[in-house]
């Protein structure tokens, strides 16, 4: 129910799926993946394997995961979805970077970036969206239309 560690950061499900299986995340790491959201997915992708992979290598009680991405009910363990606003909206989950320590306290309602506020602040002026490419004009469409996931995720019109 509280957790405090270092930032393990990924731009997608792959590359922290790929790290999870090849045991390069810790003991009291939080991972984070990001760039899954409603925008970034684009379609606010699900999140069950990384969380299934840290729980089938005994880590559900030890390692933390947040995302823009969503969860179903399948999901195991800390696990902290569909941040808002995402990263690909330039959410501060976008400005979180590798060995940052985040502090999770699920009763008290917290998650806290333990960055100062001139550092996020540097970090914002920099931040350009990564190229996101999802191979279909029907999903470039989708993400240039859709709101967060705080809104439900659903098209807006212009």
């Amino acid at each position: 129910m509280r957790h405090s560690g270092p930032a393990r950061v990924f731009d997608s499900e792959e590359a922290a799926s790929e790290a999870i299986y090849g045991n390069k995340i810790n003991d009291g790491d939080v991972v984070v993946i990001r760039y899954e959201g409603p925008k970034g997915g684009p379609g606010m992708r699900e999140m069950l394997s990384p969380t299934s992979a840290i729980a089938g290598m005994g880590k559900g009680s030890t390692v933390a995961l947040l995302t823009d991405g969503r969860f179903s009910g399948a999901s195991r363990g800390a696990s902290i979805g569909h941040i808002s606003p995402e990263a690909a909206s330039g959410g501060p989950i976008a400005l979180v970077q590798e060995g940052d320590v985040i502090e999770i306290d699920i009763p008290a309602r917290r998650l806290e970036l333990k960055v100062s506020d001139e550092e996020l602040a540097r970090r914002r002026a920099s931040w350009e969206c990564p190229k996101l490419d999802s191979g279909s004009a029907f999903l470039e469409r989708y993400r240039a239309f859709v709101t967060s996931g705080v809104e439900g995720a659903v098209l807006r019109k212009r």
